[in-house]
C-alpha cells in the first residue's frame, strides 16, 4: 500500500499549535500487549464466492465456499471474521448436498460446529449464504487507510452530478471480512474464485484470470475470475464501474489499465511505463514476475493512495492526470512502482504479521529508489530518497521500532517508520553488502518463501546466508531498535604535523550508541582518497596524514547513513565538495550552506552555479533557497533566473523562475513574459506566471483568471486563479466558484478553503453564502477522524470565523436589512456552540 499523499496532513502539521486541544489521557495500556502472529488453527485453502450487489441498498449479496485444513492439530470447530453481516445459512458440502452447521454469530466472528474432528490437512468445504452491509458497519481508519468498511459503493444510485458510479474494495488491514466470510489474517494464503453480476454496461476486475462472460436475461452479466496461486486474503479485490479499458502486454501476459473514459488517450503516458518495470524488477529480484496478469485500476474517493490487491492494484483518483499536468512530469510513477513491486514484497511474500508490515513497505518504498535510479538517474533517486528520510525525521517517531510488536492498533503501523525509515534502512544494506550480495538476498528471501509469509527473521536469515556474515548486529539496531543517530561532526587540521582528526560526536538523547562503517574520502584537488572507519563511541576521533591541508574530508561520502547531523566545515570546504564531490546530497549540503552565508560573494557564485546544475531538481531546490531579501543576492541571480524562465528545458523550472521573477521590481522588463506564460500549455509555468502577473498589479491577471476558469486547470493553474478570483469582488462568477468548491477533492478544498472563506465573506447574495458555508461544513466532516483535532479548530476559528463576523458586522450597520438579519441567524444555526469555542 502506498499511503494517501494528503495537503491536509501537511497543512495540519503547521496548524498544531493554532488548534491546541485539552485532551483526555492517552490509553497506554496496548503497550503491555505483545502482538504476535495469529496462530493457524484452519487453514484457508481455496475460497469461492457468488456475489451480487443491491446499489439502492449498497448491500452485497453473498455466497462463499471455503475449503480449508486444520493447519496440524485436529480441530472440530472453525472461527472465521464476518463483519456486520447477516448470515442465512452455513452448512457442510457433502458432495452435492449440504448439511446444516451449528453456528454462534456476534456481529464480528462467526463460530462454527464442524460435524467431526478434522486431522491435520484434512480437507473438508463450509458453505456460507450472506448480506453484507459495508455502510452498516462502523470501523476506526487510520493515517494510512482513513476507512476501513472493505467494500465501497461510490455514488451507487447516480444521485452526484459529474461523479461516476463505481464499486471498489480495500482489504488491509483486515477488511476483506466485510464483504466475504474468511480468516482475515496476513499469514493466511488461499487461491480463489469469483462470479460477479453487475449490470451490464459496467466492466469487471479481480484476481487472477477473466475466465468467462455470461449474459443473464435481467440486463445483468455475470463474470467468472479465477486466482490459481494462493495469496492474503486481504489482497482479494473487486472493481466495477464504466471504465476504458487499455491494454498492454508483457512476456504475452495482459497489462490493463482501467481508466475513466476521458482519460483513455493518456492511460498509457500515465501508466505505459509498467512493463518496462516488470521486466526491471523480475531482473534485480532474480524472480519472474509470479502471477497471471498485472492490472491498475482508478478509483473515486478511494480510502489511501493506492493498494497491492495481487494482480489488480487500485489507485486514488489521483493517478489520473490530464496531458497537460502530464508535460510537468508524471507524478504517479513512483506509486506504479511500489504498488507493482509489492507483487514481489507482499503479495509473492507476505509479511506474517502486522509487526513486521516493513518486510512489505521498506521494500515497496525502496523500490521507488531502484526504479528512480535505473529509469532516470543517481541524483534523482538521491533527490526523492532524500525526501523520504525527511519525511521519517519530521514525523517524530523516532520512539517506534521497525519491527513492532507493541502497537495501539494494527493501523498505526502504517506510519512514517514502516515505509521511508525501513526503505532508507535498505539503502544502507545495499551500501554496506554491495549490490550483488543486496540483489541475491533479495532473491533469496523470494525463493525460500514464495507463496508463504515471512517475518524479518526470515529476511535476516536470507541475507546472511548470501554473505556469510551474522547480520544480527545491523537487525538488532535497525529493525528491532528504535530513533537515528545525532551527530556532530568536525575536523582539526595540525599543518605542523601534517595530521587531519575527524570528531564523531554521537549526540542523541537516547544514550544508545550506534554502530557507523562509514566511508571518509579525503580531497585535494580532484584527487581523492577513500577510508573506512567505524564510529561506535559517543566520541570517535579518526585521523588521516596529509603533506598538504585537504581542500575536504567528507564523512559518509556515499551519503547513505540515516542521520541527523551538523557538519561543521567551511564554505571553502563546501564549495570543493560542490565541485568535486559529486553526489546530489553533497551537492545539495553546499547549496544549503552557501544559501544561509550569502552574505559572501563565494557564497553568491556558488548558489550562481547550482541554478545551472545538471540536475533539474537541484536547480529548482536552488531556486527555492534564494531569499530575495538579500539585495546583492537577488541582483547578482537576475539574469540566471531569467535565462532559467525563458530558456530551461524543463517546464516546472521555467515556471518556477517566472515565479522567482514576480518578486522583481520594476516588472516592466518581465510584464510580456508573464502575459505570454499564463497561456502556456505547462500548468505549472502557466499557474507561475499568473501569480507573478497579479502581484505586478496588472488588471490583465482577473481578466485572465476569469478566461482562464472556463477551462480545465489543474495543479499550480488551479491554485493561482482560485487565488486570484477569491481575491477580487467579482461576484458575477460566484455561482460557479460556490458550485466548484462542493465538487473539489479533499487535497483541493483544504488548498482553497481560506480563500473561498475569504470570498464568501465579502460575498453580497445570501443564497450563494449559505451554500458556501454549507460546502465548508460538509468539508470539515468529511476530513478522516485522524486529523479532525488539529483541523477542527481551524476551520471553526479562522474560515468559518470571518464569515460569521463580516456578516454579523454587514448586519449591525444595516439593522433593517431583513435579509442579512436573516442570513446572520442561518450562520448562527449552522455553526454550534462547540464549534464556536474555536473563534
Amino acid at each position: 500500500m502506498k499511503q494517501t499523499i494528503l495537503v491536509l496532513a501537511a497543512v495540519c502539521c503547521s496548524l498544531l499549535t493554532y488548534a491546541q486541544h485539552a485532551e483526555a489521557p492517552a490509553d497506554t495500556s496496548w503497550k503491555k500487549e505483545y502482538r504476535e502472529t495469529a496462530p493457524v488453527i484452519n487453514q484457508l485453502v481455496h475460497t469461492k464466492l457468488d456475489v451480487k450487489f443491491d446499489y439502492n441498498k449498497s448491500y452485497l449479496l453473498g455466497k462463499a465456499w471455503l475449503t480449508l485444513q486444520p493447519h496440524f492439530y485436529a480441530t472440530d470447530s472453525l472461527t472465521l471474521d464476518a463483519k456486520g453481516m447477516d448470515i442465512h445459512q452455513v452448512a457442510l458440502v457433502k458432495g452435492s448436498a449440504n448439511q446444516k452447521l451449528a453456528y454462534k454469530y456476534d456481529g464480528l466472528f462467526l463460530r462454527i460446529k464442524l460435524d467431526k474432528s478434522y486431522k491435520g490437512k484434512e480437507k473438508y468445504t463450509v458453505y456460507i449464504e450472506y448480506t453484507a452491509k459495508p455502510d452498516e458497519f462502523k470501523v476506526e481508519g487510520s493515517e494510512a487507510i482513513t476507512d476501513a468498511k472493505g467494500l465501497y459503493f461510490i455514488n451507487p444510485k447516480g444521485e452526484e452530478a459529474n461523479k461516476p458510479t463505481q464499486i471498489w474494495t480495500q482489504g488491509e488491514t483486515e477488511a476483506s471480512s466485510v464483504w466475504f466470510p474468511t480468516i482475515d489474517r496476513p499469514n493466511q494464503k488461499t487461491t480463489q474464485e469469483i462470479y460477479m453480476t453487475v449490470p451490464a454496461k459496467y466492466v469487471t476486475l479481480s484476481n487472477g484470470k477473466l475466465m468467462s462472460q455470461k449474459k443473464n436475461t435481467d440486463g445483468t452479466r455475470t463474470d467468472y475470475w479465477k486466482m490459481d496461486l494462493p495469496h492474503a486474503p486481504y489482497l482479494f479485490f473487486m472493481g466495477v464501474g464504466d471504465y476504458a479499458v487499455i491494454t498492454d502486454k508483457w512476456k504475452g501476459k495482459d497489462v490493463t489499465y482501467y481508466v475513466e473514459k476521458e482519460y483513455a488517450p493518456v492511460a498509457r503516458k500515465i501508466f505505459g511505463n509498467t512493463p518496462e518495470m516488470m521486466t526491471y524488477f523480475s531482473k534485480i529480484t532474480g524472480v519472474e514476475y509470479p502471477w497471471v496478469k498485472y492490472a491498475q485500476i482508478v478509483g473515486r474517493d478511494y480510502v489511501s493512495g493506492a493498494m497491492e490487491n495481487t494482480t489488480a492494484t487500485l489507485h486514488q483518483e489521483s493517478a489520473q492526470q490530464d496531458a497537460r499536468e502530464l508535460i510537468d512530469g508524471n507524478e504517479w510513477e513512483h506509486v506504479i512502482a511500489h504498488e507493482l513491486f509489492h507483487h514481489w514484497f507482499g503479495d509473492y511474500v507476505t509479511s506474517e504479521s502486522w509487526s513486521n508490515l516493513t518486510v512489505n513497505e521498506s521494500f515497496a518504498n525502496y523500490s521507488e529508489t531502484l526504479w528512480n535510479e535505473y529509469k532516470y538517474g543517481k541524483d534523482y533517486a538521491d533527490d526523492k530518497g532524500y525526501g523520504e528520510l525527511q519525511g521519517y525525521l519530521g514525523s517524530n517517531s523516532e520512539s517506534k521500532d521497525l519491527v513492532r510488536f507493541h502497537y495501539r492498533d494494527k493501523e498505526d503501523m502504517f506510519d512514517a517508520v514502516s515505509y521511508n525509515k525501513g526503505g532508507r534502512i535498505l539503502h544502507m544494506l545495499r551500501n554496506q553488502i554491495g549490490d550483488s550480495a543486496f540483489f541475491k538476498g533479495m532473491n533469496n528471501y523470494l525463493t525460500t518463501n514464495k507463496y508463504k509469509a515471512a517475518e524479518a527473521h526470515q529476511l535476516r536469515l536470507a541475507f546472511e546466508e548470501v554473505t556469510g556474515r551474522d547480520m544480527n548486529p545491523f537487525f538488532n539496531q535497525w529493525y528491532f531498535n528504535n530513533g537515528h543517530p545525532v551527530v556532530d561532526i568536525s575536523y582539526d587540521y595540525n599543518d605542523e604535523k601534517g595530521i587531519a582528526t575527524v570528531i564523531v560526536k554521537q549526540l542523541q538523547k537516547s544514550g544508545y550508541l550506534y554502530q557507523l562503517p562509514l566511508a571518509v574520502e579525503i580531497y585535494n584537488g580532484a584527487t581523492k582518497t577513500r577510508h573506512q572507519v567505524l564510529a561506535s563511541q559517543a566520541v570517535d576521533s579518526f585521523t588521516f596524514k596529509y603533506t598538504k591541508r585537504p581542500d575536504l574530508i567528507n564523512v559518509d561520502a556515499d551519503k547513505v547513513t540515516l542521520w541527523v547531523k551538523k557538519d561543521n566545515k567551511t564554505l571553502d570546504n563546501f564549495i570543493h565538495q560542490y565541485k568535486y564531490a559529486g553526489n546530489y546530497l553533497d551537492r545539495k549540503e553546499a547549496v544549503d550552506f552557501a544559501a544561509k552565508n550569502a552574505t559572501e560573494t563565494k557564497a553568491i557564485d556558488l548558489l550562481k552555479t547550482a541554478l545551472k546544475d545538471k540536475y533539474d531538481g537541484l536547480r529548482t531546490y536552488t531556486l527555492q533557497k534564494l531569499d530575495f531579501k538579500n539585495a546583492a543576492l537577488k541582483k547578482a541571480v537576475e539574469p540566471v533566473i531569467s535565462d532559467l524562465a525563458k530558456n530551461d528545458p524543463k517546464s516546472t523550472i521555467r515556471g518556477n523562475a517566472i515565479g522567482a521573477l514576480g518578486a522583481y521590481e520594476p516588472t516592466a522588463a518581465y510584464l510580456d513574459i508573464f502575459k505570454k506564460a499564463i497561456y502556456d500549455s505547462s500548468y505549472t509555468v502557466a499557474g507561475n506566471a499568473l501569480y507573478a502577473l497579479s502581484a505586478t498589479g496588472d488588471p490583465l491577471a482577473q481578466t485572465a483568471a476569469v478566461e482562464l476558469y472556463k477551462k480545465p486547470a489543474k495543479r499550480v493553474l488551479q491554485s493561482a486563479i482560485m487565488a486570484q478570483l477569491f481575491s477580487s469582488d467579482d461576484e458575477t462568477i460566484a455561482g460557479k466558484l460556490v458550485e466548484d468548491f462542493t465538487r473539489m477533492s479533499l487535497n483541493d478544498k483544504f488548498e482553497n478553503a481560506v480563500g473561498f472563506g475569504t470570498y464568501l465573506a465579502k460575498l453580497k447574495n445570501a443564497g450563494l453564502v449559505k451554500k458556501g458555508v454549507e460546502a465548508i461544513i460538509d468539508f470539515r466532516e468529511k476530513i478522516p477522524a485522524s486529523y479532525r483535532a488539529q483541523t477542527d479548530a481551524y476551520i471553526n476559528g479562522m474560515i468559518l470565523k470571518q464569515i460569521v463576523d463580516a456578516k454579523t458586522k454587514a448586519s449591525q450597520a444595516a439593522p433593517n436589512d431583513a435579509a442579512l438579519k436573516e442570513l446572520v441567524e442561518f450562520l448562527n444555526s449552522k455553526i454550534s456552540a462547540d464549534d464556536k469555542k474555536g473563534f
